[in-house]
């Protein structure tokens, strides 16, 4: 018997959705200030398209946007009762059974496992580090937005991030660090949606239905 079953809330699914899209315009704007490969001058050669500084302002919005719906998201998985389901996969996550069917499963030699939670191990490992690399990108990038905008919010954080900026190797290796998180996403992205995919088909379970509707299926024993 197959069941309907009530996975993602509504705000953690908002709450991904804006991630992506904040990720998407942050890695193009954050290439485009890294090299300017657009030209914003006319054919006079003045400047008046400001392209540049168009591009830092949306790089600034969205990484304000993707800092608040991170700390939105770590307080949905601590407190938010629907969340309980991500939370039980940290016991697959630790579970050396566990790791050896999921890997089965991604061989073709097994069949899908069901697990604690709703991520399997190799899911819940890619989860934790890509959040890592938002804690990071969003340390880095605070650092290098307080020695642009000396005033307002900026003014305030300078005092507070200066000691992590010294602690990560000074400002050059600060955005060097910026950098390389970028290719954190750039690399996860791909492998994500293939293996989301992958679930969602393979499994036959609407996987990757559920972060747009929050609903995927279950296969129920009968009781005999």
């Amino acid at each position: 018997m197959i069941k309907k079953h009530y996975e993602f809330s509504s705000w953690l699914r908002i709450t991904h959705w804006i991630r992506v899209l904040a990720i998407v315009i942050l890695t193009a704007t954050g290439f485009y200030l890294a090299y300017p490969f657009i030209s914003s001058a006319h054919s006079g050669g003045e400047p008046v398209n400001f392209l540049n500084a168009l591009s830092r302002s949306w790089h600034v919005i969205f990484g304000f946007l993707l800092i608040a719906v991170t700390i939105g998201k770590f307080y949905l998985f601590i407190f938010d009762k629907q969340s309980q389901i991500e939370r039980s996969s940290f016991w697959d996550f630790i579970s050396p059974k566990a790791w050896i069917k999921q890997i089965g499963y991604y061989m073709l030699i097994n069949k899908h496992p069901h697990g604690e939670g709703v991520y399997n191990p190799l899911q819940f490992m890619a989860y934790v580090g890509i959040y890592v690399a938002i804690v990071m990108i969003s340390v880095t990038g605070i650092i290098l937005y307080v020695h642009v905008y000396h005033e307002g919010l900026g003014g305030i954080l300078f005092d507070i991030v200066r000691p992590l900026e010294v602690m990560l190797g000074g400002l050059a290796w600060v955005r060097e660090l910026h950098h390389i998180f970028m290719w954190v996403f750039i690399i996860f992205l791909p492998i994500h949606i293939y293996l989301a995919i992958f679930n969602s088909i393979y499994g036959k379970s609407g996987a990757m239905d559920s972060i747009i509707s929050g609903y995927r299926w279950i296969k129920k024993k009968k009781n005999h």
